[in-house]
């Protein structure tokens, strides 16, 4: 999203307060944002805020009585690449599905050259309402893009359908949007990706296993679908969920479940990107029953996992490109070359604990990327999201050069 055009409309909605967050989403992301409000939204949310997280002035009227300044709407449609309508009230999707044209934001509407997308937010009657339900049927029609409003607690006091769909929500939407005009670099490739932790059972409520969330892996994953592969996800447990045409999930407990998954998938792919925290050993026995409290000290004896990474190593084929990553603690480079070698990997992902907000369970993280050819890329802290994005742009212009 970094540098693309985005014009937000805002509606006289409660929703609008939502759009201070929506605003600092898209400017986090590297997006340029200039606000239309029509003039009922200044009564839910301040046009100096809104001026403020945009870097830009709003327009509100077509006249600007203090300035003396004519606000040009056809100006405002050419500079967006995107139209984002949120909140979208009752009334002003009511125009828009009927071509009126009272105030500023309607007129930009009509002179839009981009795509609209536009998330509806009113009492939950106003969204069931026949006449609403056949005005936004009418804006599907005209090519306008309509993100659902969501169920939940409404002003009114009532609990129903009709809230506008959460910030994150609508930042998804839109970046999705911007995905969708990008070549489909990774057209016809077929991904293998391991995700999360794996477990390694001691009895059957107890297990070895480490904090890994999979968020890293889940990221990855979403990224190259967005791109267009085909991607097969081995994930150990986690809390986290994906869904996509183009997505076989295999779940899995353990390190012997997750090599055997492996084995059974990688001759079929084409990447193996492997970011799954795989247990180091595993008990050599698990008991049967719940192991009982009794003496002081507990001793279990530990044997070595398989390495899927190394084994995934030794049998890759020219054709294939496999990344693995570094989780070091000290010495995050030089462990992190033993492994690119010992392992055949193209390159490989290190980050270290060592570096605050990287690791497990967090919603950020700080890599750098070494690869065969001993090309070595640092990155910032970002959050997983932009981190998953950077890795696969990085793969990207890896396989072109190496093609």
């Amino acid at each position: 999203m970094r540098n693309k055009r985005i014009l937000l409309g805002i509606s006289g909605g409660i929703a609008a307060y939502k759009v201070a967050f929506l605003i600092r989403l898209f400017k986090k992301a590297g997006a340029e944002v200039k606000c239309i409000m029509t003039p009922a939204s200044s009564d839910f949310i301040s046009p100096l805020v809104v001026s403020t997280l945009s870097e830009n002035p709003v327009a509100i009227e077509f006249w600007n009585k203090s300035t003396g300044e004519w606000t040009n709407h056809v100006d405002l449609a050419l500079w967006a690449d995107v139209f984002v309508l949120a909140p979208a009230t009752a009334n002003t999707i009511s125009k828009m599905a009927q071509g009126q044209c009272d105030n500023l934001l309607l007129a930009t509407f009509l002179s839009l050259k981009t795509q609209s997308i536009i998330a509806p937010a009113m009492d939950l009657d106003m969204y069931a309402h026949s006449t609403t339900k056949r005005n936004l049927e009418q804006l599907k029609a005209d090519g306008v893009s309509i993100i659902p409003a969501e169920e939940g607690p409404l002003a009114s006091g009532l609990i129903g359908t009709g809230r506008m769909a959460e910030p994150e929500i609508i930042f998804d939407f839109t970046m999705s949007f911007f995905e969708s005009k990008e070549p489909k670099v990774l057209q016809g490739k077929r991904v293998l990706i391991t995700a999360g932790p794996t477990y390694e059972s001691i009895d059957p409520v107890r297990f070895i296993g480490n904090h890994s969330s999979g968020k890293m892996g889940y990221e990855i994953a979403e990224n190259v679908l967005r791109k267009g592969a085909e991607v097969v996800l081995i994930s150990g447990p986690t809390k986290l969920h994906l869904s996509h045409p183009n997505l076989k999930l295999i779940s899995v407990f353990s390190a012997e479940e997750m090599l055997q998954s492996v084995q059974e998938e990688w001759n079929a792919a084409h990447i193996g990107i492997f970011a799954a925290a795989v247990a180091d050993y595993r008990p050599m026995e698990k008991v049967d029953q719940k192991i009982k409290k009794s003496d002081d000290a507990l001793t279990l004896q530990l044997v070595k996992n398989p390495d899927i990474l190394h084994w995934a190593g030794t049998q890759k084929e020219k054709h294939q490109t496999l990344i693995g990553f570094a989780l070091e603690t000290n010495d995050a480079m030089a462990h992190a070359a033993q492994k690119l070698q010992k392992k055949n990997l193209d390159f490989i992902v290190v980050n270290t604990l060592e570096d605050e907000g990287a690791g497990f369970s967090t919603d950020t993280n700080k890599i750098t990327l070494l690869d065969r050819n001993n090309k070595t890329q640092v990155f910032e802290l970002k959050t997983k999201r932009e981190v998953a994005n950077d890795i696969i742009e990085y793969l990207i212009t890896f396989i072109e050069q190496k093609s």
